[in-house]
């Protein structure tokens, strides 16, 4: 099938499937003479497979580093070993982020309350000189 129609089968587009192309997530392409490109079902898919592993949360860089496992095992398992390992990967790391996160936000509530403490103590102090 050519590029427009294998972008309809997937929902997505041409441009697209060039730049996966140009990342490795799409192997070699066939070429029907020298203008068109030639694609199978496998291309179809490794884009349908593609778009889950995006709606899991991977990057296209983590992708590229999985999507052959899932062809290489009729099974997937590989596959879905490699995504795991991924996700509790990300999950630490978003872990540790939510942890400085919340001490930065522990810090910014007491540089509120300082600040506002300042505030008042200036307001009254005026207070004070105006009424004498």
């Amino acid at each position: 099938m050519h590029i427009g129609d294998l972008a309809e089968r997937t929902n997505t587009t041409p441009q697209t499937i060039r730049y996966y192309e140009q990342l490795g997530l799409l192997g070699p392409v066939q070429r029907e003479g020298r203008k068109y490109r030639q694609y199978s079902e496998e291309a179809v898919a490794r884009l349908e497979k593609i778009a889950m592993l995006k709606q899991l949360g991977l990057s296209l860089e983590q992708i590229r580093d999985v999507i052959d496992l899932y062809f290489e095992d009729a099974t997937g398992i590989r596959g879905k070993r490699k995504v795991v390992e991924m996700l509790k990967k990300q999950r630490r790391e978003t872990q540790e982020k939510i942890g400085s996160l919340q001490q930065f936000l522990h810090e910014l509530d007491q540089n509120i309350a300082r600040l506002e403490g300042l505030i008042r103590a200036i307001e009254a102090q005026e207070d004070d000189e105006s009424s004498q």
